[in-house]
């Protein structure tokens, strides 16, 4: 269902700006040197060029990768999933933790694994949508594409009795075809702090030490609920658990998506066919509760 469109943010964005910008210094240059009138048009070609893969940059429209509490917080997410090997390990770990994640669900998945989305809700953590199929190009095809695969994962994540708001594009590229699928369906997107190049999982050999090292307050921490195919499951738990035990014991709380970023990542639709869906945690308006998961 397309919810009523919502801004992103104000007209123009920082790229159309930028064109604007481009137009404005060739028209003022061109009756000096039609040749140097060419320089800023080619700079901003090349700035649309590289800001698709440029996953921190607001360049076509609004994107969040950092939190907002202002303390020695951190948030987990997961891409991917489910997966029926992986993801139930996962939120067994999770739990033995006390961890709220958010986990950014593949619709096709979703299809096919109805029941670990369902433990996924039950256990309280929060879902995005990550595309239906996990086109790694999907943000080159063009606006009709990427909606398409928006809507189909919508329409999945509904029969469970959520509507996700948050949005991860596959391989954190952006591209401004998303802006207007996006604001059609009331989401804005998601991507992470930093990389840690772990491929999909294909790359876990000391990937805690990876993330522990890099880790600042605030950020979104990229991750996979994935089987990993060069390593065994319990390889990966390990580092998992590596994880959440390297950032408490650097003092990070690790909150809730919606709590870091201060804003839902889903709402609850009520009760899905067939049985009752656990209410997310939302972002706390307790202040005192706050200060004190964040150490203050």
């Amino acid at each position: 269902m397309v919810r009523r469109r919502q801004k992103l943010n104000g007209f123009p964005s920082r790229g159309e700006w930028a064109g604007i910008a481009a137009l404005a210094a060739a028209g003022v240059l061109a009756p000096f040197s039609p040749s140097l009138a060419a320089v800023p048009l080619a700079l901003f070609v090349i700035m649309c060029v590289f800001a698709p893969y440029c996953y921190r940059w607001n360049f076509f429209l609004p994107v969040v990768s950092r939190g907002k509490s202002g303390g020695r917080a951190v948030a987990l997410t997961f891409d991917d999933g489910p997966d029926p090997l992986s993801t139930p390990l996962l939120i067994h770990l999770l739990a033995e933790h006390k961890i709220v994640a958010a986990f950014f669900i593949n619709g096709a998945k979703a299809e096919s694994h109805p029941d670990l989305v369902r433990m996924i809700l039950a256990n309280g953590h929060e879902v995005g949508n990550h595309s239906h199929n996990h086109d790694n190009f999907l943000m080159l095809k063009g606006e009709p594409a990427i909606r398409r695969e928006i809507q189909m994962t919508q329409e999945v994540m509904e029969t469970f009795g959520v509507r996700p708001l948050a949005f991860r594009p596959p391989v954190g590229i952006i591209a401004p075809g998303l802006a207007a699928p996006l604001a059609d369906y009331g989401m804005f997107c998601v991507n992470f702090s930093f990389r840690v190049g772990d491929m999909g999982n294909r790359r876990i050999g000391d990937l805690a030490g990876k993330i522990i090292k890099r880790t600042r307050p605030d950020d979104i921490i990229l991750l996979h609920d994935i089987a990993p195919p060069n390593a065994s499951l319990q390889d990966w738990l390990k580092e998992i658990g590596r994880i959440i035990a390297g950032l408490r014991e650097k003092k990070f709380a690790i909150l809730p998506l919606s709590e870091l970023i201060e804003r839902p990542v889903m709402e609850s639709l009520g009760l899905e066919s067939g049985g009752s869906v656990q209410t997310p945690f939302p972002p706390s308006n307790d202040r005192a509760a706050r200060s004190r998961r964040l150490g203050r």
